[in-house]
């Protein structure tokens, strides 16, 4: 690492650590958006994922692949397809959420439902039903059973969950579209390291990417010890 990368770097730190408004702004917009977006999104998808997983109906499997397909479409196109949905002519444009936070997190809903649906289809599909059937057998009901299923498969379901907030929190091209990469408003972490790096101004866009990297670190680590104690579980 070189003089000015070290200097960059320490500048970086020195914000995060001094509290420097405008970055913890940032910081606290990127993760509300990003946390509503999970709100809204996990019960529902986790629930249509376990309907997949034990319904059998005409286009089951067409609505599996569709899923599955739609966990990779680039983020900037689900921006442009939130985008033309909210704009003043849109089919959604009487909400006038355009350039606001609750665009941004309609595109994340969007962009986290495919990635729940798809991973917890997989957790449920693949999972042992033996706590589903006991719990039935003891007279627990259908919602009770479910949520011990759900205990039982923790390992993967968390997995999914990670996944799908590791999609959202660091995308950049819907946010920056339908967000509008407003200042203390909906300027989030990817779409203000874009706009300080773009002005050459490296400091900020250090003490946001640190973020981002613990964050990445964090998640990395999470997922490792998942799946570690997954393929225990499976072992015994």
């Amino acid at each position: 690492m070189n003089d000015g990368m070290l200097s960059v770097f320490q500048q970086g730190l020195s914000l995060l650590f001094s509290f420097d408004p405008d970055v913890w702004a940032i910081i606290a917009v990127s993760f509300s958006v990003s946390m509503r977006a999970m709100a809204l999104t996990l019960v529902p998808c986790i629930l249509m994922g376990f309907g997949l997983a034990v319904t059998r109906f005409p286009g089951r499997h067409a609505v599996i692949s569709l899923c599955q397909t739609l966990q990779a479409i680039p983020t900037v196109v689900v921006g442009l397809i939130t985008y033309l949905l909210l704009f003043r002519q849109g089919v959604l444009g009487d909400l006038r959420w355009l350039f606001s936070q609750n665009a941004m997190v309609m595109a994340q809903v969007m962009l986290a439902a495919p990635v729940l649906i798809s991973l917890s289809y997989g957790a449920f599909s693949s999972g042992d039903w033996r706590a589903w059937e006991t719990a039935r057998t003891l007279g627990a009901s259908r919602a009770r059973a479910f949520l011990t299923l759900c205990h039982e498969l923790r390992a993967p379901l968390l997995v999914a969950i990670i996944a799908a907030f590791s999609r959202i929190i660091t995308e950049v091209g819907a946010s920056m579209l339908v967000g509008g990469n407003i200042h203390n408003l909906t300027r989030n972490i990817p779409t203000a390291i874009a706009l300080e790096t773009s002005k050459g101004e490296f400091a900020q866009a250090a003490a946001l990417g640190i973020v981002l990297l613990i964050l990445a670190l964090m998640i990395n680590f999470s997922l490792s010890s998942l799946r570690t104690q997954q393929e225990s579980l499976r072992r015994g």
